[in-house]
């Protein structure tokens, strides 16, 4: 049975541990993933993006996750990722998505919270939980200045008036990290994490986790994380080994077979960023 994130969350937020939000593109990347986490027992969220879902259909990915639900006995959600069109976001809820991100960050901060409690107050009519968030986590450049950087991060203080005034279930915060791949070490400011996490209830989000040193991860956990959002670290491995497995075997032309090293290179970074999370044997 897939579920929302709603008390998945907030057992992490009591445990002090995260669940790890894997972005997922097919068939393949879904079975490494469920595969992994009911061997590790821990809970899951296969998030997507609009792109995925036009690639790969809502109603498969609600298909699979639902066989997969029912043959692991682990806590399953499935999350639509970074969405900012509501009618969108109504239409897959309606086919069966029990959690969603509406990002209306983009917005100043009234149109923000107006766009967000609408979804809120929609996707709650099914029970589905809602992440929002406010600050702008992106591609941000070394050569951002600090003050331009100071404007882009979640303010601790709109935060509390934010998740007030929404009724999200869980917030993501603008802390430092961005999308993709960084050009040097990321400076997250965990300051401005630890007084975030004082001053609100619901769980913490951290996007944009590729690519961050553990040891960051870990200390963003303890101040406050509750769900980890992966992507590129899960992309560069499988598209590696596929990569390399056509260099060894040009001719080769079954998907079985060229599939099947992504999967096992990919798994492995699956484990570990388990491990990272502290998720496993949560269930």
């Amino acid at each position: 049975m897939i579920i929302s994130t709603k008390q998945m969350l907030l057992n992490a937020k009591r445990s002090r541990y995260a669940v790890p939000a894997f972005n997922i593109h097919n068939l393949e990347t879904m079975q490494v993933v469920f595969e992994t986490c009911f061997e590790m027992r821990s809970p899951v969220i296969i998030a997507m993006s609009t792109s995925t879902i036009e690639y790969a259909g809502g109603d498969y990915i609600v298909g699979i996750s639902e066989v997969a639900s029912n043959k692991y006995d682990i806590p399953v959600a499935v999350h639509l990722d970074h969405f900012k069109d509501t009618a969108e976001i109504k239409k897959y809820i309606k086919w069966g998505f029990k959690s969603c991100m509406i990002d209306a960050s983009h917005h100043g901060f009234g149109e923000n919270v107006a766009i967000t409690r609408e979804i809120a107050d929609y996707a709650h009519l099914f029970g589905a939980s809602v992440e929002a968030e406010i600050g702008v986590i992106g591609g941000t450049e070394d050569n951002v200045s600090v003050d331009e950087r100071d404007a882009m991060f979640t303010n601790p203080k709109d935060a509390v008036r934010f998740v007030e005034q929404t009724d999200i279930d869980s917030l993501a915060v603008a802390i430092g990290t961005a999308h993709g791949l960084y050009k040097g070490e990321p400076k997250l400011d965990f300051g401005r994490l630890s007084e975030i996490a004082s001053l609100v209830d619901v769980p913490l989000v951290l996007h944009g986790a590729s690519d961050v040193p553990d040891e960051m991860i870990k200390k963003a956990i303890s101040l406050g994380i509750c769900k980890v959002n992966i992507a590129t670290d899960l992309k560069i491995p499988f598209g590696t080994a596929v990569r390399d497995f056509f260099l060894q075997n040009p001719s080769e032309t079954d998907p079985r077979k060229y599939m099947a090293p992504g999967k096992a290179a990919m798994k492995e970074v699956v484990k570990h960023k388990i491990e990272v999370c502290g998720s496993f044997g949560k269930v």
